[in-house]
């Protein structure tokens, strides 16, 4: 699929809800959804809800990781349209929650460019390359409640070999 071609599917609401759900089912049941990706920055919304809260009535650190994860994976997603098969896997997570969030959330990342020259350079080596990208979790008034740092390895796949590896 082009880069343009998978932008525009990701894009279309319900396209990307039926990814969600197929791909994504904890994702799609937490009510996390994409509201923009021009392939050098994304956007997603996750919703505060019961399928997102904790007890404490604020919004579970799983489901704000996971928003976090989306919004750095699909632009390294964008980034592999066109590209030889790419192997890519999530090596580690660290997060900052600076304020309660009992809000909708709009997590933000902007390392579309980064990621894409990343994967660009593992695919020329054929060797693994890490990238660390950062995904801040904004409220409704703009506060920061939290910063998430996704850490991932993006590595060319053999012929013949499974993707299972780094």
């Amino acid at each position: 699929m082009t880069k343009s071609g998978f932008l525009k599917l990701v894009n279309a609401p319900l396209k990307f809800r039926f990814f969600m759900l197929w791909k994504l089912p904890s994702a799609w049941f937490m009510g996390i959804g994409l509201r923009f990706c021009d392939g050098k920055r994304s956007e997603v919304i996750l919703p505060y809800g019961w399928r997102s809260q904790n007890p404490f009535r604020s919004t579970y650190f799983a489901a704000q990781c996971a928003a976090a994860e989306l919004s750095t994976g699909i632009l390294a997603l964008a980034a592999l349209q066109e590209q030889a098969p790419v192997s890519m896997l999530v090596t580690n997570i660290e997060a900052e929650f600076k304020k309660k969030a009992s809000q909708t959330l709009l997590f933000t990342c902007e390392e579309g460019d980064s990621l894409e020259s990343v994967i660009r350079s593992a695919v020329a080596s054929g060797e693994a390359r890490q990238f660390r990208a950062v995904s801040v979790g904004t409220l409704p008034d703009g506060t920061e409640a939290v910063r998430v740092w996704v850490s991932w390895s993006f590595k060319l796949k053999k012929a013949g070999a499974d993707s299972s590896g780094v």
